[in-house]
């Protein structure tokens, strides 16, 4: 049986998206659309610190999430290669 999640973008990952070139909007935000359909994809890796928190790579970019009941909460979007993303968690 396949679950659909609501999917809640904080306001921090909101902005991430609108500086985003519009190819790497759209990759991001298929992915996005991909994780209502399956929360646990095979490239999720889960986040150190956080009980239901996980993280995902489309490109040179890291979605972080948690996954809560019924609901995917995506709080940070950002480079991976700086290990930006991950400051102020």
């Amino acid at each position: 049986m396949n679950k659909t999640y609501f999917l809640q973008i904080d306001k921090v990952a909101i902005k991430a998206l609108d500086n985003l070139l519009l190819k790497i909007y759209k990759q991001v935000t298929m992915k996005l659309f991909l994780l209502q359909k399956n929360s646990f994809p095979q490239d999720c890796k889960k986040l150190q610190g956080y009980e239901r928190g996980y993280r995902v790579d489309q490109g040179e970019y890291r979605i972080l999430y948690m996954v809560e009941d019924d609901k995917i909460r995506v709080f940070k979007i950002g480079k991976r290669n700086d290990d930006e993303v991950y400051r102020n968690l």
